[in-house]
């Protein structure tokens, strides 16, 4: 039981007792680290119901604790706060009962509770994945793991974008330009050999539309009639009617992208449970059209395009189907959402991790399913993202200005490596094991930095700054992690069986309070979505610790009980912390 739940009811009887009121919620925070105390009440909210002076509310609501609630020690008010003291006792029994749990902080899956579906990365399959992707699929994996660690069951998903246009590019080049290259050939990657042809694409496109303006046409004319556009224009039409040449160039070039994707996660560490492809999806959601035509939820306009109007809800208009009867975006993402839940029919709700340029898309979505009648679309949830720029600017596909997710690992190893062989601690260490090491500091920096900021917000991501050995970063997190496996190792003595500590060092206990905080933090996280909020509690956790390994001696205790409660308090933070990385989806290393 928490310590706010422990306190509620008893304040909750002071105030009916003291003066005859009740009272719904009681609003707790954080001591401030200036003022003696361990829990915050606030008292201004009773205000509107309880005349009188704050001081003497809190007062009398603090005598009324310590006379009657064994945990609380003594109290101060200050202002409109109650600042309450809580025993010793109390926290050595929270100590001794997750010492030994292994996932404390974590629940146990409901069974009742339906599944929740997470997707994310749902990349194209004309280039390879980039820094925006990055930032994507370490969100969408790891909100995925802090929802699991909450009690629900998730499934990990994807839709992949393996048709249109712009697939058709890459093809188009890869026929005039590529001599019949292929992953093999070319020693690229598959993912990196389209994403080539789909640059080589753009820039003939470019140079045919200058050519034709030099001849005296318009931009947008020589953007419509440039026969390479023309080409790829073909080559769709001949996809969606099936020919069987180019269906099989289709089918060869996704699959050398597929298997350059699969190479990627593997290395970024994030996995799926099922995989959607938009070739498939499409089709699926014209049917869906047509029962809402039936249904009087769309509407066809004179031209035989279908619309759906959500001008009565604050947004407008919106083409479900063009007029030659094909799909728009939003009829494909219509299909995959109840496509999912028919194939996992314990969905009853699902998140989608998709920048924020697409949040009318998501309102429109949401909406329209709620209008088909899917009790399900009440709960589904846009994981709105902001950008992620580089200090010289945004990205660009189609001119080939994008920073490769692969070279973008490579180079956080490099970074990671270039450090650590400066600080120059890792004598005795194989050359597999610093390898290993390096991978580990770099794919740990470049996820905290990703991760601790805010989803919501756009980001700036610097690779030096997310490397630094001090401050708010994954290699100061995994350092301090290994700075306690090294005590774990120096400590020759029996330190598994509970300790007989009874009274804590201010350190100690101010330790066990940010611990307590662990199980609550993960349930805001999966409420908000929000894997920053378990990235910066487990920064505060370890700027208390390194605080407490500052200020009190660990295996130097002369006490033999003190000193095995504070190894064993080390070794719960140690714990603590390699959760709530997993979490995140980062390792944490042994030695460092």
């Amino acid at each position: 039981m928490s310590l706010q739940e422990i306190l509620n009811p008893f304040i909750k009887e002071a105030i009916q007792k003291t003066f005859d009121v009740t009272i719904e919620k009681i609003e707790f925070q954080a001591t401030g680290k200036d003022f003696e105390g361990d829990i915050t009440m606030v008292i201004f909210p009773l205000l509107k119901i309880i005349k009188g002076n704050p001081v003497e509310i809190g007062t009398k609501i603090g005598t009324y604790l310590v006379e009657n609630v064994a945990q609380v020690e003594k109290f101060n008010v200050v202002a409109g706060f109650l600042n309450i003291v809580i025993s010793d006792a109390y926290y050595v029994d929270f100590f001794n009962q997750i010492y030994t749990n292994n996932k404390f902080g974590f629940v146990e899956q409901s069974i009742t509770d339906k599944a929740v579906m997470v997707e994310y990365s749902s990349p194209n399959t004309n280039k390879p994945l980039h820094l925006g992707h990055v930032r994507n699929n370490l969100l969408g994996y790891s909100v995925a793991e802090i929802i699991k660690a909450s009690g629900k069951k998730v499934y990990k998903t994807q839709i992949i974008n393996d048709r249109g246009i712009h697939i058709c590019k890459s093809m188009l080049a890869w026929q005039k330009f590529g001599n019949g290259q292929t992953p093999e050939t070319s020693g690229l990657k598959g993912d990196k050999l389209v994403g080539n042809f789909y640059v080589a694409f753009d820039k003939e496109y470019k140079a045919q539309i200058n050519a034709l303006m030099s001849e005296g046409k318009t931009e947008e004319e020589a953007k419509k009639t440039a026969p390479i556009i023309q080409e790829a224009q073909q080559m769709l039409l001949d996809w969606e009617a099936g020919k069987p040449e180019i269906i099989a160039l289709w089918k060869t070039m996704n699959q050398w992208v597929y298997d350059g994707f699969a190479q990627t996660y593997k290395n970024l560490g994030v996995d799926f449970d099922s995989y959607y492809y938009e070739s498939n999806t499409y089709l699926l959601g014209k049917e869906v059209v047509q029962f809402g035509l039936e249904k009087g939820i769309f509407e066809k306009d004179p031209d035989g395009s279908v619309w759906i109007d959500l001008t009565p809800d604050g947004l407008d208009r919106k083409i479900v189907l063009r007029s030659d009867g094909t799909a728009v975006y939003m009829t494909q993402d219509i299909g995959t959402a109840i496509q999912r839940v028919k194939d996992f029919p314990d969905v009853g709700g699902m998140v989608y991790t998709v920048g924020n340029e697409q949040d009318y898309h998501f309102k429109v979505l949401f909406l329209i399913l709620k209008k088909l009648g899917f009790d399900w679309a009440e709960s589904l949830y846009h994981l709105s993202y902001g950008m992620v720029e580089l200090p010289s600017g945004k990205m660009k596909s189609r001119e080939g200005t994008v920073v490769d997710a692969d070279d973008l690992m490579e180079e956080m190893t490099a970074t990671a490596k270039s450090i650590s062989e400066e600080l120059g601690k890792l004598d005795g260490y194989t050359t597999e094991e610093k390898e290993n090491l390096y991978k580990t500091i770099g794919l740990g920096a470049l996820k905290y930095f990703m991760l601790k900021v805010d989803p919501k917000k756009s980001m700036l991501f610097n690779p030096e700054e997310s490397v630094d050995f001090a401050g708010n970063t994954g290699p100061f997190i995994q350092y301090t992690y290994a700075r306690i496996q090294s005590i774990l190792r120096k400590a020759n003595f029996d330190f598994v069986s509970q300790s007989a500590v009874e009274v804590l060092h201010p350190k100690e206990k101010e330790l066990l309070k940010q611990l307590e905080l662990f199980p609550e933090v993960i349930q805001n996280a999966a409420q908000n979505h929000s894997p920053a909020l378990v990235a910066n509690y487990t920064y505060e956790l370890v700027k208390e610790f390194n605080s407490f390994y500052q200020n009190v001696s660990i295996l130097g205790e002369e006490n033999h009980d003190i000193k095995v409660f504070r190894v064993q308090l080390s070794k719960k933070v140690a714990d603590t912390i390699k959760l709530a990385f997993c979490l995140l989806g980062i390792e944490v290393p042994e030695r460092m």
